[in-house]
Order: C-alpha cells, then sequence, then structure tokens
C-alpha cells in the first residue's frame, strides 16, 4: 500500500517571504545590511510589484523589531533567543511579526511560516516553530506589550522603548537630546518605527524638484529645493537615477550640504571647497552640482577605496577631484573657502532607513567615535582659511557626538559659530536650541541630522 504524502512538502512558498528570510539570514550570519542587501536580491530575482513591496515590508519592518519580536518568541519558547538555531529563529522573526504587525491573517503567517521552517531545516523544528508561533498569535501587539514592557508607571522610557522596538540605551539619548519631554521621546519613537519614505535629490543645473516629480510621480519635498517624495517602489529603476539627473538622499543631508554652500564667507569665494568625509558620495554629488553652478571645485576625501569609487561613480562629470586619504591629515593644501565635515558616527539618527542597525550599535561604540569627530573637525578647521566656514553633521542626535564635539572645538581653537538656523530655508520649525540645527523625523520627515556652521577667525 502507498503511504499517503505530506502535500506540505510540495507547497510552493511565495518569493517574497523567501526573498524577506533569505536577508533576515545574510544580516543575521555576515552582519549585511538589509537596505543594500534585498534591492539587489529582488533585482536578481526578478521579483516586481506587490511581491516585492510585500518583501519589504516583511525584510525592513522585521529588523526593525527584531528585540521586541525577541523577546516575545523567548517568553513563548521558554528558552533564550541565542538557544534557538538561527535559521529556525530567522522565520521565527519574520512570522512573529506578520502576527503582530500586518494584517496578514494568523493562519497564513503560521502555515508559511512552518512551510520555510520545513524547507530550511527540515522535519525536526517545524512541531516547535508551529507551537511557538500559535501562542504568539493569540495576543495581539498592545497584549504583549502589556504582558512583556517594564511599567509606565516605574519605567516610562523602558516601557517605550519596548512599545516602539529600540533598545533602552538609544531610547535614553533620545530623551536627553529631545530635554525630558515624554510626549516628544514617544512622538521621536514612535516615528523612528515606521517605514520612511524615499527622498530624491534633483541635481542642481540638470532638473528641478518640480520636473523630478512629475516624471516619478512624486511630491515636491517641504524644505529643500532639490526633494521630492516617493512612496514605495525602486528608485534604482527610475530614468532620472539612472541617467545620473538625481540621487536618493535623505532630505536632512540635502539641507546640510546647501548650508556649506550658502553660509557667508568674510572675503570672496575662491572655489576651493572640500568634502572630508566623502563616502559613499551623496553629500559631494549634491556639492559637485552646487560648485559647477558657483565655478567652485570640491576635493572629495574618503579613507576607503571602494567607498572611493563609489564616490568617483556618483560624481562623474561634476568638478569633484576624489582623493583616497585619511580625513585626519589628508595631505591637501590648506586655504579651502568652504569646509563639509560629515563625520563618521553612531547613525542613531537614521535607524528608519538602516532597520537592522539599532540593534548593532552599543554605548560603548560612542567613546571612539567621539575622538574621530574631534580630529576629523580639528583637520578641518586646520585646512580652511581665515573667514572661510566649516560645517560639521552627524546623523546622530546623540549630544556627545553633536553639542559636545562642537562646544570643545569652539573652547579650542580660533572659530566662530555661525547661527546655522538661518542657513535652512524659512519655515522650518523646531530646529533645536543654541545656533546649531537638530532635525528629527516627528518634526520633520528627516533623518535626525545634526550640523553647525563654524567660521575660522
Amino acid at each position: 500500500m502507498n503511504q499517503p504524502t505530506d502535500q506540505r512538502e510540495h507547497t510552493p512558498i511565495d518569493p517574497a517571504r523567501v526573498a524577506a528570510v533569505d536577508v533576515l539570514a545574510a544580516v543575521r550570519e555576515r552582519d549585511a545590511y538589509a537596505n543594500l542587501v534585498l534591492p539587489k536580491m529582488l533585482r536578481d530575482r526578478k521579483i516586481t510589484g506587490r511581491d516585492a513591496a510585500l518583501a519589504t515590508e516583511l525584510t525592513y519592518g522585521t529588523s526593525r523589531a527584531v528585540g521586541m519580536l525577541d523577546a516575545i518568541i523567548a517568553e513563548v519558547a521558554k528558552r533564550p533567543v541565542t538557544e534557538i538555531d538561527g535559521a529556525v529563529l530567522d522565520v521565527l522573526r519574520l512570522g512573529t511579526y506578520q502576527l503582530l504587525r500586518t494584517r496578514i491573517g494568523a493562519h497564513a503567517a503560521v502555515s508559511t511560516s512552518v512551510d520555510l521552517v520545513r524547507s530550511r531545516s527540515g522535519h525536526g523544528p517545524v512541531g516547535f516553530a508551529n507551537a511557538v508561533l500559535r501562542k504568539i498569535s493569540q495576543r495581539d501587539e498592545d497584549l504583549w506589550v502589556q504582558a512583556l514592557a517594564p511599567s509606565i508607571a516605574e519605567d516610562l522610557i523602558g516601557h517605550l522603548a519596548f512599545q516602539y522596538a529600540h533598545p533602552r540605551w538609544i531610547a535614553e539619548v533620545f530623551d536627553e537630546a529631545l530635554g525630558g519631554s515624554a510626549g516628544a521621546l514617544q512622538a521621536a519613537l514612535a516615528a523612528d518605527d515606521e517605514r520612511p519614505l524615499t527622498h530624491l535629490v534633483a541635481r542642481p543645473g540638470l532638473i528641478t524638484a518640480e520636473e523630478l516629480a512629475l516624471i516619478t510621480g512624486g511630491e515636491v519635498g517641504r524644505y529643500s529645493p532639490y526633494c521630492v517624495y516617493l512612496d514605495g517602489g525602486d528608485p534604482g529603476d527610475l530614468e532620472p537615477i539612472r541617467e545620473g539627473l538625481a540621487g536618493v538622499q535623505d532630505e536632512g543631508s540635502q539641507l546640510v550640504a546647501r548650508a556649506l554652500a550658502q553660509a557667508p564667507l568674510e572675503g570672496p569665494d575662491s572655489g576651493r571647497w572640500l568634502d572630508l568625509c566623502a563616502g559613499p558620495g551623496g553629500k559631494a554629488a549634491l556639492l559637485g552640482a552646487l560648485a559647477e553652478i558657483e565655478g567652485a571645485r570640491v576635493d572629495a576625501v574618503e579613507k576607503a577605496s571602494h567607498r572611493a569609487e563609489l564616490i568617483s561613480k556618483s560624481t562623474r562629470d561634476l568638478p569633484v577631484d576624489v582623493h583616497v586619504a585619511d580625513g585626519r591629515d589628508p595631505g591637501l593644501e590648506p586655504g579651502f573657502d568652504r569646509v563639509l565635515v560629515d563625520a563618521p558616527c553612531t547613525g542613531l539618527g537614521a535607524l528608519r532607513r538602516r532597520p537592522e542597525a539599532r540593534w548593532r550599535r552599543s554605548p560603548n561604540d560612542v567613546a571612539e567615535l567621539v575622538t574621530l569627530q574631534h580630529q576629523l573637525l580639528t583637520s578641518a578647521v586646520e585646512l580652511v582659511r581665515p573667514g572661510g566656514v566649516v560645517v560639521y553633521s552627524t546623523c546622530s542626535p546623540h549630544p556627545a557626538e553633536t553639542a559636545g564635539v562642537v562646544d570643545r572645538i569652539v573652547a579650542e581653537l580660533p572659530v566662530t559659530p555661525l547661527d546655522t538656523r538661518e542657513l535652512v530655508p524659512g519655515g522650518i520649525e523646531g530646529l533645536g536650541n543654541g545656533s546649531s540645527v537638530q532635525l528629527w523625523p516627528h518634526l520633520h520627515g528627516t533623518d535626525a541630522m545634526f550640523f553647525a556652521a563654524l567660521r575660522k577667525d
């Protein structure tokens, strides 16, 4: 007599979930970046339309929420997630995300996850995965938060950090930067936990934001005169991107580059501009386009040769000279009129766009980065001429990386802070205290960019 066949073995698994779990595995196994791996995977596998949209939502959403998902999985499995096989954990995370944070039905979320476990790990862990996910499905997200998050009354920051899927230490950094306002902290964490719009930059002199919006079906940005908002899709498929007329760049970063080009100098602008930490090249490309209009030229410095190649590619046909050198001692002749220091940082301001980054960073990273930031800003002051301007920026709101670095340089070197708020378009509210600018996702829809302008005495 023929044995009954388990038809589930032959159930095809949809390409969106396969792609999502493959990216999660790459992130876990080799510290890959989801926002770099996924677009290439979708193109290589020719996944488009609704499948591509689903894969993107599942990949980035799961990556953002890993801390919360792991806490729930560990509670139900009665073991730390470190004791769960990695391939099985990838699927459990994906399944839990679908159950708690999407409109996908519980049956579909569980059954497709079980099929994924079976296809990757065999029959052994199928029962375990099925039991864990079914138990998780018995509560919605709010009930799980209520069950596992710290008490609001006893630990508000801890509760909000769990609710909006952030490590506690990052929530504490945001709280300090926002002045201890519970309402502002909740708004910032909530905005940071959402899928961001894609921001395009229209290259000045080549295409206007209005033209770019018309071609792409996007919406002209609120603040940067070069920005267009795009809701979904692969920007790499857009003709203006392929032809070098536009790029992908957060509106906050566009405002940083614009501020450097707009900053008032003492004495004439001789046309020597410098981007001291230029990789991967977004700000250098915008500066190069602005420099071409002004008759200036940009030197772009990048320590890593592969990132320098990216700069060369993004600035082709622009007045930009790329140097493979360390910004702390680049070997360039001093006397620059304008210098940008977009310093390496924790990246806490771009967690929406780098979904797994919040779970990789540690408070221990900050001290070493602050030392590097101070060294780079010191180098910039040495390279700029008297009367010239340095703009220091970080994609982080961490006080140690922002005001802390700037205040130390002002105390040590002959520089005078400019009112950086005057270097952004009018009508932008909530830019922070003092002379610097601090942008926020919940207030401005941008990454949490910080920048300050300093004139050399």
